[in-house]
C-alpha cells in the first residue's frame, strides 16, 4: 500500500499570481436507503451543552470540546490497470479529515476525500478521464491519548460541484461527538477561527488564526465554482481537506478545502467551503444519495462598460446571453442569444442577443452575479429576468430545471 499525493493546479490560482496554484488539501506526504433528514438546528448537533454564546472559546477549550468530533479519513483508491512493466496504474490510498455531524453516525468531508477527480488522475497517470469512488474508506476516532479507533465507514452520496461528500458509521460501539453547526453567512473578516484535522497524517492537529476574507469564489472539483468561500491564515495542509474550519463559538463555519501557495505547502492562505452551503449538500445526499442544481440553459458572457462602448449595446452592464440550451429552460422561456460574432481586443464575442439585467427584481451586472443568484435557488423555481433585447427592457418569466448530471 504507498499514499498518494493529490495536486490539483490552477495557474494564477484564485488570486491571480503567476506562480500561485490551488491545492486540495488531501493527502500528507510530500516527503439509499433512505435516512431522516438531519436537523441542522443547534440541539441536534454537538454534545451537551455545546451552545452558542457571547464569551469566545479558546482554541484550548475548543479542542478539548470538539477534537473528539473530528476523524481522520483513510480512503482506498483501485488501480486502473497495470503499465508494460506489470506495475498499478493509480490505485494506493489518500488521508484526509472529517467531522461528526449527528449521532447516527454521519460525516461530513469533502467530495476529493473519497473521489478522486479527472484532474487528479491524470496528474497521476491513469489516462481516465471519469472520477472513481474510493472502494473502502476507514474512519478513525480520537481516542484517549493515543488510543484511537478505526471503524469501516461507507459513502453516502458525493457532491462534486460543492466539493461535500457525507460519509456514514455504524454508531453501535461509539461514542458520536457531533460539533454544532454554525452560519456561515454571519461571518466577519477577523473573527477567530481554528481548523482541526490531519495535516501530513500528523492525527487530530490543531491550528488557530482568524477569518482573512469572505465571498471567496474557490475551483469545484467539478470544474464549477463554489461561492462565498472563506479564506484563513490558520495553517492549512494536505491532510486538512474535509476538517473543520471552527468559529471562537465551538460551530463549524467551514469545510477546509484548499490552500494557495507557490511551493504546495502552507503560506497563510486556506480557503473552506461555507457551512451553509455544505448543509444543503449534506441534506439532500442523506435523503436521496445525490443533490440537485437548479438549470436556467444558457451560456452567458459579462458586459461591462468598456465593452458595451465598442459593441454599441443598448444597456452597460449585464450578462450577454452568447447560447441557448436547446430544448432547455430558457429556450423554453423565448431568450435569444446572440447570433453577430465581433472582434474587440484580439476576442470574439457573439452579441445581438439578450442581455440578462436583473433576476426578480434584483440587478445583474456580470455573468458571475447571475450564476450565483441562481445557484441559491432550486429546480422548479419560477424566477422574472429582466432582458434587453433590441434596446427594449422586457420581463421574460423562466422555470428552472434540473441541471443535467453531465454539467455538473
Amino acid at each position: 500500500m504507498h499514499t498518494r499525493s493529490f495536486v490539483a493546479g490552477v495557474v494564477g490560482g484564485i488570486l491571480g499570481a503567476a506562480l500561485l496554484f490551488l491545492v486540495l488539501v488531501l493527502t500528507g506526504v510530500t516527503l439509499t436507503t433512505k435516512e431522516t433528514v438531519i436537523d441542522t438546528a443547534p440541539a441536534a448537533f454537538g454534545s451537551p451543552g455545546a451552545t452558542a454564546s457571547s464569551a469566545a472559546l479558546t482554541p484550548e477549550q475548543i479542542y478539548n470540546r470538539e477534537a473528539t468530533g473530528v476523524v481522520e479519513i483513510t480512503s482506498t483508491f483501485p488501480s486502473s490497470g497495470t503499465d508494460i512493466f506489470g506495475q498499478p496504474i493509480g490505485g494506493g490510498t489518500g488521508v484526509g479529515s472529517g467531522f461528526v455531524v449527528s449521532k447516527q453516525g454521519y460525516i461530513l468531508t469533502n467530495a476529493h476525500v473519497v473521489e478522486e477527480t479527472s484532474q487528479q488522475q491524470q496528474q497521476l497517470g491513469t489516462g481516465s478521464s471519469t472520477p472513481q469512488q474510493a472502494s473502502k474508506v476507514t474512519v478513525t476516532f480520537k481516542g484517549t491519548g493515543t488510543q484511537n479507533k478505526t471503524v469501516p465507514g461507507h459513502i453516502v452520496g458525493i457532491d462534486p460541484q460543492s466539493d461535500v461528500a457525507v460519509i456514514k458509521v455504524d454508531p453501535a460501539g461509539l461514542t458520536l461527538n457531533p460539533i454544532p453547526l454554525g452560519d456561515s453567512n454571519a461571518v466577519v473578516v477577523g473573527e477567530s477561527v481554528v481548523a482541526i484535522g490531519n495535516p501530513l497524517q500528523l492525527d487530530f492537529t490543531l491550528t488557530s488564526g482568524i477569518v482573512s476574507a469572505i465571498h471567496r469564489d474557490l475551483n469545484a472539483p467539478s470544474g464549477g465554482t463554489i461561492f462565498n468561500g472563506i479564506q484563513t491564515d490558520a495553517a492549512i495542509n494536505p491532510g486538512n481537506s474535509g476538517g473543520p474550519l471552527i468559529d471562537a463559538n465551538g460551530r463549524v463555519i467551514g469545510i477546509n478545502e484548499s490552500i494557495a501557495s507557490t511551493t504546495g505547502g502552507s503560506q497563510g492562505l486556506g480557503f473552506a467551503v461555507p457551512i451553509n452551503t455544505a448543509k444543503t449538500s449534506m441534506q439532500q445526499l442523506i435523503a436521496t444519495g445525490h443533490v440537485k442544481y437548479p438549470w436556467l440553459g444558457v451560456t452567458l458572457g459579462t458586459l461591462t462598460p468598456d465593452l458595451a462602448k465598442a459593441l454599441k449595446t443598448p444597456v452597460s452592464r449585464g450578462a450577454m446571453v452568447t447560447k441557448v440550451n436547446a430544448g432547455g429552460p430558457a429556450a423554453k422561456a423565448g431568450l435569444k442569444a446572440g447570433t453577430r460574432t465581433v472582434t474587440v481586443g484580439g476576442l470574439q464575442y457573439k452579441t445581438g442577443g439578450d442581455i440578462i439585467t436583473a433576476l426578480n427584481g434584483k440587478p445583474i451586472d456580470s455573468a458571475d452575479a447571475l450564476v450565483q443568484a441562481v445557484s441559491g435557488l432550486k429546480p422548479g423555481d419560477v424566477v422574472t429576468l429582466t432582458v434587453n433585447r433590441d434596446g427594449t427592457s422586457t420581463d421574460v418569466k423562466v422555470t428552472l430545471g434540473d441541471r443535467p448530471a453531465q454539467l455538473q
